[in-house]
């Protein structure tokens, strides 16, 4: 049988680092079941009809708002249609699960069927298209209908329950006016995480990571996470989340995350929950990153060392959603394309949805154009399980049963959990303005947790006096958290465990050394074009690429930039930070400059050069060549980053214009984490830019946008601790000298690099040996040293990145000596003190020129403008593109024409 592991050896059999190839496994069932199903065919075609199309009358509604399909138990349920009778015997093996040996009647299995596949729960299997998941699943699925919850774990269930309903009243009404996106409807949800954690106790796993957005999930928290609810009470009241001393702007409580320990059946796991802003869905592929984090941490799942690809990971991603955003935010769809790709691989999420039947204000089915919020799921063909929340021990069964699955396929599976939503979308709205008849019958019935513990007292499980215990303990306890917040203390909760050593940033700009001995990085780039004899190289790249460099290396003094870039990222490695790069072709790069891994033109294996580097302390390098996919990827890589400060995570736009697909996660993660959440990060994003004739969508990486949304000041000098660094380097070795610095120093802040296309190849732009030797660094700006006589400069020029080499190339030209080009490397931190320097040698210069190629309401002018002017104490002139409407003009001849006119104007 044709497996789908075929489509995912990713040009390796072998596997390279962070991948490892699933083994085939051919499933082949058992021959007196086939049997079986031959001699009983009507009666196995009945029971299929129930697998596959029974979820459709399935009474998983709990408010029975909307009509089930009746036309499904009229027409395909019915046991007439298969040719069998009431009277018939029916012997179920291979047929179903019904833990039966003798023969059943066809009406006692009719009852079976709708107990498993029309009551409480049921499945949807008829889009997976492997046999044996299947099989799997219906078997497993049925003969979880043979267990019963033992006692002490209803009253477990119970407890969870009647404690999330405390919690909401008790915030409802010390805290009437605050949203707090009470879990009231979907209490169930206790029940979902305590037997996720009891599994994955017993499963032997260390890390649980989960995403999740606001509702109930304070409840949650303070519940069964170990919050203090004085946190939460403190911020409603508010107050600050964080010790004082603490650079932070901290966010609402509904954002809130935790990072701690639980002890499960006697085991430790630790639990992150993440933080969410209030982009719903936003937070899903940070946790996949964060996730695979720990998986490299642990060297383990698809960065183990066994030969066997599928055991399955210590670490484990939960991923809840809205049934609103599940369906209409684009990034599930990318963060499930994501989900078996290699390098992004998890192991396979269990998510939930927390299915309100109604979205804001939408009625659910006016939310989207399917039959289930849980459809998207059938894209990957991940089964999935409807469950009513008004019965948590179906949902526990259920919540097994995911867990399992996930466990032996490693791959995604849903719950459709189906509630509602006692109040609007927060608290202080009022639902009956747009759902009257919804919210008619919401109003009317009881809570979930009353309607739990009633069944309890029936069933002698309970007793009214142990119920009133439990609120009433609960009641006390948040009282006493509420009477006590004067002396509660914010706890410091960052800068811990493999964080500690990291500091935040001080108000200071630092420098540090990232020179290398160059013995090392002819070392590391002699490795990097390596490959084993056998191996077929393409020979084109033998020629341009392996020789081309070697004579580089031998040479020493015209390092280009990809050469550069091997020797930064393979001397890290060196020391044993590990490095991930991750993008659209980035193994081979955008502008086939890179080259970081070769495929072998017989066998397509891939070969990782670097990864071969001997000596030094084990870091590896991992090539991430991800879907077409922008903010899910971005995201991904962000959760990578803020788990281990000692992981180098690099981004690339195929080109740099494509980072605003991403600008969710820029704006609510990267450019705002440290300062909501105290959460640091050091990912850097390489942004190709520069105009070269392609028009508007490859020209520009808007670094407009991202100066504009620094904290930068505009009349005191920065420090490093802005919200993301901003440089537009010009040489290969200010970019060796950065991304070295990324993790050298003792501080995390995302860097945008400004990054370049014709610069890759261009002959001037090249470095020798000695800009990378120990005692250089990154220098925030580069003075002009091909000025004679500093005396005679009248004008000075400023400029950014690749327009000095075209700024230089006209000042050759036309010989003029009275023009100083200063280049301002970095952005952000804005460089006062370096640029002060440079000035102080021109003590006759009478202007001052900011040239861009960029339009004047685009690229860094209005950024450095008033730095400028306001702490170098100079006014300075623009010279550059006029305002524009869009980043570059479409015609050919145009371009060309404002391209010579930008430089020109920069000497007039």
């Amino acid at each position: 049988m044709y497996s789908r592991i075929l489509s995912r050896q990713y040009h390796s059999t072998k596997g390279v680092f962070g991948f490892r190839p699933k083994p085939r496994k051919e499933f082949q069932l058992d021959k007196h079941i086939s049997e079986a199903r031959v001699q009983r065919s009507n009666a196995f075609r009945w029971v299929e009809a129930y697998r596959n199309h029974a979820h459709r009358t399935a009474s998983v509604d709990p408010v029975k708002f909307r009509p089930s399909d009746e036309s499904v138990t009229e027409r395909t349920l019915d046991y007439t249609r298969y040719g069998l009778t009431v009277n018939d015997r029916i012997n179920p093996f291979g047929l179903v699960n019904t833990g039966a040996s003798s023969t059943i009647t066809t009406e006692q299995l009719q009852d079976l069927l709708q107990t498993m596949y029309c009551g409480t729960t049921s499945i949807e299997l008829a889009f997976i298209e492997d046999e044996h998941e299947r099989e799997w699943l219906a078997e497993q699925y049925e003969r979880s209908f043979q267990t019963t919850l033992a006692s002490i774990e209803k009253r477990e269930i119970a407890e969870l329950l009647l404690q999330s309903q405390a919690f909401d009243n008790f915030v409802a009404t010390k805290f009437p006016t605050v949203k707090r996106y009470g879990g009231e409807g979907a209490e169930s949800i206790m029940a979902f995480y305590r037997q996720l954690f009891r599994c994955a106790a017993e499963a032997d796993l260390t890390n649980v990571v989960v995403g999740m957005p606001h509702r109930g999930k304070l409840n949650v928290l303070t519940t069964l996470f170990q919050t203090r609810p004085a946190k939460i009470f403190r911020k409603f009241k508010g107050l600050p989340e964080f010790p004082e001393g603490v650079k932070a702007m901290c966010d609402i409580a509904s954002h809130f995350h935790t990072s701690t320990d639980l002890e499960v059946l006697g085991k430790t796991i630790h639990l992150n929950m993440l933080h969410n802003p209030s982009h719903l869905e936003a937070v899903n592929p940070v946790s996949m990153g964060k996730t695979r984090a720990k998986q490299l941490s642990l060297r383990d799942g698809p960065y183990g060392t066994s030969d066997c690809g599928d055991h399955p990971s210590r670490a484990l991603n939960i991923q809840l959603h809205g049934d609103g955003a599940f369906v209409g935010q684009g990034i599930n769809q990318e963060c499930l394309m994501m989900a078996d790709v290699p390098h992004f691989d998890v192991g396979g999420s269990i998510h939930m949805i927390v299915n309100n039947q109604v979205g804001f204000t939408t009625p659910g089915d006016r939310g989207r154009g399917t039959r289930y919020a849980s459809d998207l799921a059938k894209s990957i063909a991940a089964p999935v399980f409807h469950v009513n929340g008004d019965d948590p021990e179906a949902l526990t069964r259920v919540t097994k049963l995911a867990f399992d699955y996930q466990q032996k396929f490693g791959k995604d599976v849903f719950i459709d959990l189906n509630c509602f939503r006692r109040w609007g979308h927060n608290e202080m709205d009022d639902p009956t303005f747009t759902n009257p008849l919804l919210y008619g019958v919401i109003h009317s019935r009881d809570s979930v947790p009353d309607l739990y513990a009633r069944k309890l007292l029936a069933s002698g499980d309970l007793a009214q006096s142990e119920v009133d215990a439990i609120v009433k303990k609960h009641m006390e306890y948040l009282n006493s958290e509420l009477q006590n917040l004067s002396s509660y203390q914010p706890e410091k909760s960052y800068f811990e465990k493999q964080w500690s050593g990291i500091v935040q940033a001080g108000s200071e700009v630092t420098t540090w050394d990232t020179g290398v001995d160059y013995s090392l990085l002819s070392l590391i780039a002699q490795t990097s074009v390596k490959c084993p004899e056998d191996f077929a190289l393409h020979p084109h790249l033998r020629k341009h690429h392996v020789e081309a460099r070697l004579k580089k290396i031998a040479e020493g003094t015209r390092l280009d930039w990809a050469t550069a870039e091997a020797m930064a990222l393979g001397s890290l490695l060196y020391q044993g930070f590990n490095v991930r790069i991750s993008g659209e072709d980035i193994g081979r790069g955008t502008f086939s400059q890179r080259h970081a891994m070769f495929v072998d033109q017989n066998t397509n294996e891939i070969f990782v050069p670097l990864n071969e580097l001997e000596g030094g302390n084990g870091g590896k390098l991992e090539l991430a060549n991800s879907i077409l996919s922008e903010e899910a990827v971005l995201g991904f890589e962000y959760g990578m980053a803020i788990d281990n400060p000692n992981n180098l995570v690099i981004w690339e736009a195929q080109f740099g214009d494509f980072f605003n697909g991403a600008q969710i996660i820029i704006d609510t993660f990267l450019t705002t984490g440290e300062t909501k959440w105290m959460v640091c990060n050091g990912l850097v994003m390489l942004l190709p830019h520069g105009f070269d004739g392609a028009a508007s969508e490859h020209s520009s990486c808007r670094m407009e946008r991202f100066l504009q949304m620094t904290d930068s000041r505009e009349s005191t000098p920065d420090g490093d601790d802005v919200n993301f660094q901003v440089i537009n380097p010009s040489t290969p070795a200010q970019y060796f000298h950065a991304l070295r610095r990324q993790m050298i120093h003792n501080f995390r802040k995302p860097l945008v690099v400004v990054a370049p296309k014709t610069l890759l190849r261009l002959s001037e732009c090249v470095s020798s040996h000695a800009d990378l030797a120990p005692g250089t660094y990154f220098q925030p700006v580069l003075g002009d040293r091909h000025v004679a006589d500093p005396k005679k400069v009248k004008r000075v020029v400023l400029c950014s990145g690749k327009h000095y080499y075209n700024l230089n190339a006209e000042r050759v030209a036309s010989g003029r000596g009275d023009v100083a080009l200063v280049r301002v490397e970095s952005l952000c931190p804005f460089p006062v003190q370096q640029i002060q320097e440079e000035m102080a040698r021109y003590a006759n210069a009478k202007e001052f020129v900011w040239s861009q190629e960029e339009h004047r309401n685009m690229g860094a002018w209005t950024f450095v403008q008033p730095r400028f002017e306001n702490m170098c104490g100079k006014r300075i002139k623009y010279r550059g593109r006029y305002e524009g409407a869009t980043v570059a003009v479409g015609v050919s001849s145009w371009h060309a024409k404002e391209a010579e006119q930008v430089v020109k104007s920069a000497f007039e």
